[in-house]
């Protein structure tokens, strides 16, 4: 009933109530059952002969068409010759410091970081000022980084957990990592991959939306769509990958005025 991907449009020929239950009955056998309500909704009201776009059936059905080895092979191969320097748009000279300035670019961009990063950093030149600083005085130089009074207190918290159990380090594993305050999956895979050379999985918001519309990852879940990207993607291009997607999503693929003529990998997106 549903025709494989790819297709332009599914048809529908529904003459009578009953075909409509039995295609229902048929559909629904064989996907999620917030899938078979969505479909419940365009069966009910379609006319008899309806028309749906592909990729509507498959955003209803869950099961969108992954890119192949070879598409996926081809995508990397094209961010990398438009994007060859592949490197982390926040400025710092020291670990901990790339640590700090990821947490302040939470909900804020790593320009407006960088602008206060170098004034902080002269204030509290070591981690051993960090780990003895007010978190209010810390505020006074973050605060245009907004929910300056959460960063100010995950930074020197942070600072004062790295003196005491790390030996003034910053960990190395995805484990130890989470473990200090304000650290997610996000900027633990950031700094693995830019301080240790591990694979960096970094899924923020233009990984996540650049990636579902290339089809290599599906949903907005950050943890999900980092599972995905990690059985495509290999483990030595992952960290990467990810900066080049940061900086096309700046670039060229503005999430509200994308500029699709310039963009290398229009072939693959299903914009």
């Amino acid at each position: 009933v549903l025709l494989p991907h790819p297709v332009s449009e599914v048809v529908f020929h529904l003459p009578a109530a009953a075909s409509r239950h039995l295609l229902f009955a048929a559909v629904g056998s064989s996907v999620s059952a917030k899938s078979v309500g969505l479909y419940h909704i365009l069966f009910r009201f379609a006319p008899p002969i309806c028309i749906f776009p592909a990729g509507l059936v498959q955003w209803v059905r869950g099961d969108a068409q992954m890119k192949t080895k070879q598409e996926v092979s081809a995508i990397i191969t094209a961010l990398k010759a438009l994007y060859p320097d592949a490197q982390c748009s926040l400025d710092y000279g020291k670990d901990y410091e790339l640590l700090f300035s990821v947490r302040l670019a939470a909900q804020c961009t790593d320009a407006r970081v960088n602008l206060v990063t170098p004034a902080l950093f002269a204030r509290f030149p070591t981690l051993e000022a960090f780990a003895a600083a007010d978190p209010r005085e810390v505020g006074e130089y973050i605060h245009s980084c907004g929910f300056w009074r959460a960063k100010a207190r995950d930074i020197v918290a942070s600072a004062r957990m790295l003196r005491e159990a790390f030996g003034g380090r910053v960990p190395d594993t995805m484990e130890q990592l989470l473990r200090l305050p304000g650290v997610g999956r996000k900027t633990a895979n950031l700094v693995l991959g830019d301080i240790y050379g591990q694979e960096g999985y970094v899924c923020d918001t233009h990984c996540i939306r650049i990636t579902n519309l290339l089809g290599l990852s599906q949903g907005t879940d950050p943890l999900k769509v980092e599972k995905q990207l990690r059985e495509i993607l290999p483990m030595e291009r992952a960290n990467d990958f990810c900066h080049r997607l940061v900086l096309h999503g700046r670039d060229v693929c503005v999430a509200n005025r994308p500029n699709c003529e310039a963009c290398c990998m229009k072939s693959f997106c299903s914009f």
